[in-house]
């Protein structure tokens, strides 16, 4: 059990040297999200007490109305990173662009980039449902010294060096990877400190869980509704078990401890799909993939698509390895 007591800050210590760039501003990096989700805890958790639930009044990037909370988690996120002096840049969901860091010298060294979906989920709020945060972060590609350009984040996922997912539900919860496998560490809230709680998370290759918003199920491709009526004939191991809450980290979390598959599709209601590549979909894929699931658009590698544009929408499928397959079979079949 010694193993399971490791403290977050005591992991990324040990770790350190495993980094591709072990120059500590990675380890920095984690433990400023370890801080900033420890602060949104703590208000996600008031949620229900105070007035700080319901929409803020404004849209973000998307069009989508920001709840109180979304701006709040965004605010602290970005301010924890920023007073740091750690990153050279932040992306975030709720941003029109993106944010350029410079040091209190005015200069411009620093090597990281961090792009981030602050509170994933967050309609789920007002009814208790856990939400999430997702974050990715990237070494600059532009010269260190001069400010950070849009080239810096729009990189494919496979130049990531580290992502994760914090979700605030009955417990909280950090997983992370840095390309070394996958670690999740669980908030003791009594003294604040997260301790090493399900080390080397893996998917199950083979799953029973498929997660999609089948009431969407008339505005689907062809493809992903041969695919459902698959999970719900009777043969073998199936049919499998539906499960959605309509929170990314939500489901994506079940279904890495349980094994499954989560799918947004394109739909006549959203042609490119409703995820967002850089904020959710590439950094999930890269998760996925240290825990031996698999993570596409329906045809190709998520991780190996080039970013076009900031706030890029794609379709999603996310899962345990044979099932992504399977689901990525039904799509070519169908075209």
């Amino acid at each position: 059990m010694e193993e399971r007591n490791k403290t977050l800050g005591e992991f990324i210590i040990e770790n350190q040297q495993s980094f591709q760039y072990s120059s500590g501003e990675l380890s920095r990096i984690i433990n400023s999200i370890r801080l900033a989700a420890k602060v949104v805890n703590y208000k996600v958790n008031k949620a229900g007490l105070v007035d700080i639930v319901g929409a803020a009044g404004e849209q973000n990037i998307q069009g989508e109305d920001q709840q109180k909370l979304d701006v709040y988690a965004n605010e602290v996120f970005i301010q924890t990173l920023i007073n740091r002096e750690i990153v050279c840049g932040i992306a975030s969901e709720e941003n029109d662009d993106f944010i350029t860091v410079a040091g209190s010298d005015n200069s411009h060294n620093n090597k990281y980039v961090v792009l981030m979906d602050p509170l994933d989920g967050s309609s789920n709020i007002d009814v208790n449902v856990s939400v999430g945060t997702i974050f990715s972060v990237f070494r600059r590609i532009t010269p260190v010294g001069t400010p950070v350009t849009l080239e810096d984040f729009l990189q494919p996922g496979i130049n990531q060096v580290a992502a994760g997912y914090v979700i605030y539900g009955t417990s909280t919860m950090l997983v992370y990877t840095t390309g070394d496998g996958v670690n999740g560490f669980t908030l003791n809230p009594a003294i604040g400190t997260f301790y090493l709680s399900h080390p080397n998370m893996k998917y199950s290759k083979d799953g029973n869980i498929y997660s999609m918003n089948e009431g969407n199920y008339v505005h689907f491709p062809q493809g992903v509704k041969n695919y459902i009526k698959y999970c719900q004939s009777e043969e073998g191991d199936r049919p499998y078990t539906s499960r959605y809450i309509g929170s990314l980290v939500s489901d994506f979390h079940r279904n890495m401890i349980k094994g499954g598959i989560y799918i947004y599709p394109t739909s006549s209601k959203a042609p490119k799909g409703k995820l967002r590549l850089l904020y959710e979909c590439s950094p999930m894929a890269f998760i996925a993939e240290q825990a031996g699931g698999k993570a596409s658009d329906g045809y190709n590698r998520i991780m190996e698509i080039q970013p076009t544009e900031l706030h890029q929408r794609v379709p999603f499928f996310c899962g345990s390895y044979n099932m992504v397959e399977k689901a990525e079979e039904f799509m070519a079949n169908a075209k």
